[in-house]
């Protein structure tokens, strides 16, 4: 799960799930070209990039330029997956701390097994953490952070993330439009049934060693353009049917939507969301052509 959180969910909480390759083959134009993958869907006056992002990354790796840089550079709107910026809201991160909080007299121990809060103590002290560290705290919100303070640690930023990286590069004239409002992304964790908000920090505890290796990884596959192995990689561990469906794909049919509705509009559009929404079974590319939309890969 925690492979889903970083490379694909949510920019709010970092993102992919259980998936395998499985996309039309009459419908979709495959390309030999290296690097991050870029696909597009067009009709006569209207052209639709679609790139997948990872959202934190080392400060030294390089991948901007070719095809993405010149896709980036024609199009007049800018879309993510939430507004640039959107987080530093005073407002929004206080809103953030409410809803993560549990109910007067909870503790997320206490909904844990003695097996499983062994597992995440465990994993809490590898991080120099005390064992009640999150005990206020919903498991969805412990959840992300145990995913993110090993790559943090590790050299990994989101400063140097792929979002950055596009809205610093994408013309100041260009207009900035998003998916979805960073309050309904954290709405998408704290509505979680309580058993899949547990298995998703659970994920992260076991494999707290891990999760270094694995992004390592992913980012490896990511550069390469190797969408099917970056989705091969993510379908290790999405076991849970209401994660899979609220974090990955009933987002994925909506941006489809979003997309099919936005082709009646003409002009040319850069669209960034986690590398995983295009990748797999049940992908953003998927739900276009069942739509009967073509979708071709440019690099």
């Amino acid at each position: 799960m925690k492979r889903f959180l970083l490379a694909s969910c949510t920019s709010v909480a970092l993102a992919l799930g259980s998936f395998s390759p499985a996309l039309a083959e009459d419908a979709v134009v495959e390309s030999t070209s290296e690097g991050p993958a870029l696909w597009k869907v067009a009709d006569e006056d209207t052209t639709i990039y679609l790139f997948g992002t990872v959202h934190v990354l080392p400060k030294d790796v390089k991948w901007f330029g070719g095809d993405i840089a010149e896709a980036l550079e024609s199009a007049d709107t800018l879309v993510t997956e939430i507004p640039a910026d959107a987080m530093k809201d005073p407002a929004l991160q206080a809103s953030v701390m409410q809803k993560a909080m549990l109910p007067e007299g909870h503790t997320l121990r206490g909904m844990l097994s003695d097996e499983d809060r062994a597992v995440y103590e465990e994993a809490l002290g590898k991080l120099g953490m005390p064992p009640g560290a999150f005990d206020r705290f919903e498991p969805w919100f412990a959840g992300m952070t145990l995913s993110v303070l090993p790559l943090m640690k590790e050299g990994y930023d989101a400063e140097s993330g792929v979002e950055k990286v596009v809205e610093a590069a994408a013309s100041e004239t260009a207009q900035r439009g998003a998916l979805e409002t960073a309050d309904e992304q954290i709405d998408l964790f704290d509505t979680l049934p309580p058993e899949s908000q547990v298995e998703f920090l659970m994920s992260a505890a076991r494999d707290i060693d891990g999760l270094v290796a694995m992004m390592d990884e992913m980012v490896a596959e990511w550069l390469e353009g190797d969408a099917d192995e970056l989705a091969a990689i993510m379908n290790r561990e999405m076991t849970d049917p209401a994660l899979a469906a609220a974090l990955l794909y009933n987002r994925n049919e909506r941006w489809a939507e979003w997309i099919d509705e936005r082709l009646e509009q003409p002009g040319a559009v850069f669209i960034a969301v986690g590398a995983g929404h295009l990748a797999g079974e049940k992908s953003v590319q998927d739900y276009l052509v069942s739509r009967d939309i073509e979708v071709t890969r440019v690099q």
